[in-house]
């Protein structure tokens, strides 16, 4: 489990030019973007690149899921654009993970999520998220993504180090979107996720880089009361 979560900002934006003018607005508060499969589709590796020589990371959402050899292809190229984050969707089964862990060269630094379910699903899913997770692990990935209200079952399931990205972070009074399991930035961190996605919430705001820097602001203070609480219960064991 992160001491503090990363913040990762998704730049779902349709153009080169506007998601470079948003990294560097938001490149002083947080060096984590996500790239998705729209500005992916648009301008392909050019936004990695874009992100990379503003100082920043990558997290390539683009959820493979296919055969194995495919899938391998995918983590292998994503691995030479030196992304940091790249995602692997769990349905595309057991050998498809375990040809997506092959993929990276050894002593690789990408770290690879498996895709539980989408936080747009609404329903019970708990179940089948924290199994996708247990597959995941079995695997050789690193974590996995899901919502903030499967987490505490993931990590008590997979262990803390089992890593989890949390979609679907709504500020205060921001409105869900298409998201249904949704969550604020300081109960993602209580629930134990190690990052946080934020895309509309803050992409969208009239002043980008202020609403990022409130979210950053919840994410601190909620891990600062975490650490405490940990350290008082450590104490009094």
């Amino acid at each position: 489990m992160a001491d503090t979560p990363v913040l990762i900002v998704a730049l779902d934006l349709p153009s080169l030019a506007d998601a470079k003018a948003l990294v560097q607005r938001l490149r002083p508060i947080t060096p984590w973007f996500k790239i998705g499969s729209m500005l992916f589709t648009s301008v392909g590796p050019d936004a990695v690149r874009m992100v990379h020589e503003a100082g920043g990371q990558v997290f390539l959402d683009l959820k493979f899921h296919d055969i194995p050899q495919t899938i391998a292809g995918g983590v292998a190229a994503a691995a030479e654009l030196g992304v940091a984050l790249v995602t692997v969707h769990c349905a595309a089964g057991p050998a498809a993970l375990a040809a997506a862990v092959a993929a990276r060269s050894p002593g690789s630094s990408l770290k690879l999520l498996g895709v539980t379910r989408l936080t747009s699903e609404a329903g019970r899913v708990g179940a089948s998220v924290v199994r996708a997770a247990l597959a995941a692990r079995d695997a050789g990935l690193d974590g996995v993504t899901a919502s903030v209200r499967e987490c505490p079952r993931i990590k008590g399931a997979c262990g803390t180090d089992f890593r989890v990205l949390t979609p679907g972070i709504r500020p205060a009074g921001a409105v869900a979107d298409d998201q249904a399991r949704v969550a604020m930035p300081r109960q993602a961190v209580r629930a134990g996720a190690d990052y946080l996605v934020v895309g509309r919430p803050i992409v969208a705001a009239p002043d980008p880089a202020a609403a990022a820097q409130a979210v950053w602001d919840e994410i601190t203070s909620a891990a600062r009361r975490r650490r405490s609480a940990a350290q008082a219960a450590a104490r009094s064991g």
